[in-house]
């Protein structure tokens, strides 16, 4: 062997042993360089706890299953043409691609003051009193966020959006629940009405520490449709304690007769402490625009900017302008059965009652919702068919969810997921539905259900 091949192979034997001493090194060292790093950048204190949502779970769990979904809210079909017609319209605009005003585009909070200026009766300044934001999630942000403080207490109404909670804790709050309960379980189908809350319960929740109450109408799963005699109690123990009333009203919209959607900021002496959330997802059925607003008095509303010029600053021009143009073609019209915001409940009424008349004939008992597009329903006279031994879960909901998305391929959700803990236990027996589907895809929903029921493969 030459010399420089012994050179060369005495390299490469020496190079081998160091690398290989750097990388035992380096996995002696690893787990407690992992557990420094590990313990420095570890959730900070005020969202400690947080897990990944029930959405984040299930819309994987769908992927990887593939079941008929009806879990999440939105349409399987298409929005009206005349709102993506806008959006192309916009999309063709060169000017209408850079940063618009940071509290909400000009053309957009005109017709959003325009709109709720008529359906609040009062005159709603577009300028201070109505704030655009990235979807209805960021409008709840802002409001909890701007109003709450460490150690004030907030009042949320269960069956409640799951965002709630989280949200009012990050702020420093402590949420303090209230379930909605129902006056009647022996009828085999339920309506949303049939759930009330105990007055008194909710007069003992108020005190010197409460800042807000967070209310849902119609309320998502539920469908509760909060009525007249139901919204001034809880105005009036607003007034006497001096509260702030969020009001999520994304579904304000898909309110069946007999029902009407009253806003809570138009009962005497309201509009002063309440702040009103809607949501073009919700009211043009275009979920991915991720467009809400908020509207209310200037004073309530300076804290709201202030979170969102210091988090978001502004929203998308091109969406914000589209759905302007939307609203103006709807102003036109409003009221009238042409009107999007008439049409769309005629349009879901089929649907919920189909919804509701294959849910009771598979076995299950339904609660017919009196607003919004969601249904639960009692799995329980099922539960002899499932096998929920499969699943691990704390929750039977989320097992008998999870086995029917996996053996029967159908998927809906878990309704304890929008319960505080204590509470989780009313949910476990139902399960939520959406029926702003395609009327094949429900159709199909009804055959999956058959053949599970007569045992079919």
């Amino acid at each position: 062997m030459s010399v420089v091949a012994k050179i060369s192979n005495n390299l490469v034997r020496n190079l081998a042993r160091v690398s290989k001493q750097r990388l035992e090194r380096n996995l002696s060292t690893a787990p407690q360089i992992m557990t420094e790093i590990e313990k420095k950048f570890r959730l900070p204190k005020r969202y400690e706890g947080s897990q990944p949502s029930v959405w984040v779970e299930y819309i994987q769990l769908a992927l990887d299953y593939k079941p008929l979904n009806l879990g999440q809210g939105f349409p399987d079909y298409p929005p009206p043409q005349y709102v993506t017609d806008a959006l192309i319209e916009v999309a063709s605009n060169r000017g209408l691609h850079q940063y618009t005003r940071g509290f909400g585009h000009p053309t957009l909070v005109q017709a959003l003051s325009k709109l709720y200026s008529q359906l609040i009766g009062r005159e709603i300044d577009p300028k201070t009193e109505v704030l655009t934001t990235l979807g209805a999630y960021e409008a709840l942000y802002a409001s909890i966020t701007g109003h709450v403080d460490e150690g004030d207490e907030v009042i949320i109404i269960e069956p409640f959006f799951d965002c709630y909670e989280p949200m009012v804790r990050y702020a420093g709050g402590v949420p303090r629940f209230i379930a909605l309960k129902p006056t009647n379980t022996e009828a085999s189908v339920l309506s949303s009405a049939d759930f009330v809350l105990d007055r008194a319960e909710l007069e003992g929740l108020f005190n010197s520490k409460t800042k807000a109450i967070i209310l849902n109408t119609p309320n998502n799963p539920l469908g509760k449709v909060f009525n007249l005699e139901e919204l001034t109690f809880i105005a009036d123990l607003c007034k006497k304690h001096n509260v702030l009333c969020i009001s999520d009203e994304v579904y304000e919209w898909m309110v069946y007769e007999p029902n009407k959607h009253i806003r809570i900021a138009t009962l005497p002496d309201m509009w002063e402490r309440t702040i009103t959330i809607g949501s073009a997802g919700k009211t043009f059925s275009v979920t991915g625009w991720k467009l809400g607003w908020v509207y209310g008095p200037a004073n309530l509303m300076f804290n709201l900017q202030m979170i969102h010029q210091n988090s978001v600053y502004t929203g998308c021009t091109p969406i914000q302008e589209a759905t302007a143009i939307a609203f103006e073609k709807e102003l036109r019209r409003l009221g009238s059965d042409e009107c999007y915001f008439v049409s769309i409940t005629k349009e879901l009424e089929p649907k919920r009652e189909f919804m509701g008349k294959f849910l009771q004939e598979a076995g299950f008992k339904p609660i017919v919702p009196e607003g919004g597009y969601f249904m639960m329903a009692d799995w329980t006279p099922l539960e002899s068919q499932v096998d929920l031994n499969s699943e691990t879960d704390k929750y039977k909901d989320y097992r008998f969810t999870k086995w029917m998305t996996k053996k029967v391929g159908l998927q809906g959700i878990p309704p304890s997921a929008f319960y505080g803990e204590e509470h989780k236990r009313l949910g476990e027996n139902f399960v939520r539905y959406c029926f702003i589907k395609q009327d094949k895809n429900l159709q199909a929903a009804a055959d999956i259900l058959q053949k599970w029921k007569s045992g079919k493969k």
